[in-house]
Order: structure tokens, then C-alpha cells, then sequence
């Protein structure tokens, strides 16, 4: 294993006991699909024993979501559980919702993305689970939030993108609304709601106090807004799509060589001046249209025009060299394959292997947070649906065999 606990691509992290700074930490995790998967996948990752508390017979939506499958278990599915535990459990039996409570007792945290109501209305929402763990950090992800006109509307990352903005302004420029490429409204609701958990959880390491986090998708967008939404402040005009280029940034974009694209970010004034420097383009500096990044937002059509002429005639390898013998940033447009082999990627373990029961050899994306003294780690594959029903129920609510047959055989897990 490597030094922060995870795994070299192509020798396999092995299944191993977790680290992190989250270790001692019991999280209960009912949730489905990507949003809530992913924040607890984040809490796993630092340490925190996670149980994955799944339908019977079924588990998480995305258990389906193929093809493509991996020995029968479906990519989304393997690439946000990782680290955790599964168990089985009919909630909508008297008995389920019952050992659901006992455990929520003997745990930290509970994450949960339902329909807005459908706790509540199994009585496991956030007021009947504080009764009996009075020092739960219970966390709810919605599509809308728990409050507002919009409340109990259903949500998905599509719906959130659409109504959070960030259709509205992706796209190439002229082109219809446009989602981005993976699923930012899900994404970022999980790692809102990772942090929401852990400044409560500190809130309570100082106070013994629980509480409720309550974030939503759509929340998670406006919030991601920032500069685009500080443009319609200032100006009250909704931003509109642009393709790769800036709004308030020029030459900030991406341009095509001879030979392929380039992405290039000159940031600062000192930088223009590098980057014209280090194509021979002093022309261009002392061009008052392009004085400043005022005067290059001002007349951004004139000087992209100039930049894509020059472009064309050269190869995406010549202009590299100059641009970063000069230090402005600059890098390729890669598909993904080359982003999963690159030596960068590769060097900051960002894949890693590990071995499942039943699809083998499988690959999953690394630990973008590196603690120095704490860190966290890959140290299992995604489970089995119910994989560790009989283990947890054992070592937590202490039912012995004969009790977790009887359980098995009502249907209850």
C-alpha cells in the first residue's frame, strides 16, 4: 500500500482495516442513486464505518444502471460505494423499521435521500431518530430542500442543473442549454452535505448536541454560481453560453493548432505580457485594443479572430513548449482515457485497484484530499447487496443465528 493508504494501479488495494481521521465514526446510510452515495463514500474514505442499508431483493437504483456491468455489478454503481458495509433491511416492516432505530443508536450519523416525507411518514425522519439517539447527526438531501414552495417536488441532477442556472450559461455560444458532463448537481450535493456532517459532528465533539443537516441540488448549484452570479448582480443580465471562453477573462479559452485543441488561461497581466513574449507576438501587447484585460474583454471577437489565425499554423506540441518555457499555463484536451493512464494522475493516486468478489480486478478514481497525518485510504471494494447483513446484526444488536433466520425468513433483511 502506498504511504496515504491506498493502493498502486495495477497491484490492488487489498481489504484491510480502515484509517483515517474518521475512524470510530458510525454512519448509517440510506440513501440511493449518486448525491448521497457520494457523501458518504466521502466519509468512508476518511475512515468512518459506513452501513449501507439497502431493499431487500433490490439495494441502490444504480445497482441497474448498466450496462456497462463488471461480473454482473454495474460501473456507477462500483465507482461511489466503495468502503462501505451493506445490509438488507425491509423498512416498511414494523420489525425492519425497529432494528433501523436500534441501530441509529449505536451510530453517529444518518444520511438519507428519500422523497421529501417518506422518513417521516415510516416514522424514521429526523424528530423520531433524535428521541432515541439524542446526539445523531441526521443529514437530508433533497432535490428543493426542506423548506420553500418547491419542497416536495422530486429532484434529479438533470432537473437541477436545468433550474439551478447552470444550463443556462453552458453551451457553445448561440447553442441551446447544455448540462454539463457528469452529474455537478449530485456531485457537489454529496460533498455540501460531507461537510455540512462534519462541522456538526465537531459542533458536537464540543457541545454533545446533534442536529439536522439539511442541503438539497439545488442549493449545491446556486451556491457553485459565484462570479456568474455576481456578473447578473452587477449588470442584471443573465449570463449566456460561451463556450470555452471566459466571461471576464481574455485570452482565457480553448483554440485549435494545426494539429489538435489547446486550452490556454492567461490570468493576469503579467502573464499577457509572457504569453505574447513567448509567441513573438509584441505586436499584440502593444496593440492598445489589448492593453488591458478590460480592453481584451472589450474587444475579445478581434483578438480571438487574431489568436485562432496564428494558432492554425502551428502544431499543439510547438505551442506548449513556448508557453511553458514562459510559464503560462496551458495543458491538452485529453479524452478520458489518456486522463486514467496520465503519469500525473497516476503519481498522485488518483486510480486505484482493488479486487471484488464477483467482477474481479476493477478500477476506481483515488482520494483527491491528502492529510499528512491522518490520512484516509481505498481499503475495500464496493460490497455485495447485504453482503454484511448477518455480520453487523451480530456484532451490533447481538442476534444470534437462529433470530437472524427467522429474520431472513419473514422477509424483514
Amino acid at each position: 500500500m502506498k504511504p496515504d493508504g491506498t493502493g498502486a494501479p495495477g497491484r490492488g488495494a487489498r481489504s484491510e482495516a480502515p484509517r483515517g481521521p474518521l475512524v470510530g465514526i458510525r454512519v448509517l446510510d440510506l440513501t440511493r442513486a449518486l448525491a448521497g452515495p457520494y457523501c458518504t463514500m466521502m466519509l468512508a474514505d476518511m475512515g468512518a464505518e459506513v452501513i449501507k442499508v439497502e431493499t431487500p431483493g433490490k439495494g441502490d437504483d444504480t445497482r441497474g444502471w448498466g450496462p456497462p456491468f463488471e461480473g454482473g455489478e454495474a460501473s456507477y454503481y462500483l465507482s461511489c460505494n466503495r468502503n462501505k458495509k451493506s445490509i438488507t433491511l425491509n423498512l416498511k416492516s414494523a420489525r425492519g423499521r425497529e432494528i433501523l432505530l436500534e441501530l441509529a443508536r449505536r451510530s453517529d450519523v444518518m444520511v438519507e435521500n428519500s422523497r421529501p416525507g417518506a422518513m417521516e411518514a415510516l416514522g424514521l425522519g429526523y424528530s423520531d431518530v433524535c428521541k432515541i439517539a439524542p446526539g445523531i447527526v441526521y443529514c437530508t438531501i433533497t432535490g428543493f430542500g426542506a423548506s420553500g414552495p418547491d419542497r416536495d417536488r422530486p429532484g434529479y441532477d438533470l432537473i437541477a442543473q436545468g433550474m439551478g442556472g447552470f444550463m443556462g450559461f453552458t453551451g457553445e455560444k448561440g447553442g441551446g442549454p447544455l448540462k454539463v458532463g457528469v452529474a455537478v448537481g449530485d456531485i457537489n450535493a454529496g460533498m455540501f452535505s460531507a461537510f455540512g456532517i462534519l462541522a456538526a459532528l465537531f459542533h458536537r465533539a464540543r457541545t454533545g448536541q446533534g442536529q439536522r443537516v439539511d442541503t438539497s441540488l439545488l442549493e449545491g448549484q446556486v451556491a457553485q454560481l459565484t462570479y456568474q452570479a455576481g456578473r447578473y448582480f452587477a449588470t442584471g443580465e443573465s449570463p449566456t453560453p460561451l463556450g470555452n471562453d471566459h466571461p471576464t477573462i481574455v485570452p482565457y479559452a480553448s483554440y485549435r493548432a494545426r494539429d489538435g485543441a489547446i486550452n490556454i488561461a492567461v490570468g493576469s497581466e503579467a502573464l499577457w505580457k509572457a504569453f505574447c513574449h513567448a509567441l513573438g507576438r509584441g505586436d499584440l501587447q502593444a496593440d492598445p485594443r489589448f492593453a488591458t484585460n478590460r480592453d481584451r474583454v472589450a474587444h475579445r471577437e478581434e483578438l480571438t479572430r487574431l489568436l485562432e489565425e496564428m494558432f492554425a499554423g502551428m502544431d499543439v506540441a510547438a505551442i506548449r513548449g513556448a508557453l511553458d518555457k514562459a510559464g503560462v499555463p496551458n495543458g491538452p484536451i485529453l479524452p478520458l482515457a489518456q486522463v486514467l493512464t496520465h503519469p500525473q494522475v497516476l503519481a498522485r493516486d488518483m486510480v486505484v485497484e482493488l479486487e471484488h468478489q464477483k467482477a474481479g480486478a476493477i478500477r476506481v478514481t483515488g482520494l483527491p484530499v491528502k492529510l499528512s497525518e491522518t490520512p484516509g485510504g481505498i481499503h475495500s471494494a464496493p460490497p455485495l447487496l447485504g453482503e454484511h447483513t448477518q455480520q453487523v446484526l451480530r456484532e451490533l444488536l447481538e442476534l444470534d443465528s437462529d433470530r437472524l433466520a427467522e429474520l431472513s425468513r419473514e422477509g424483514v433483511v
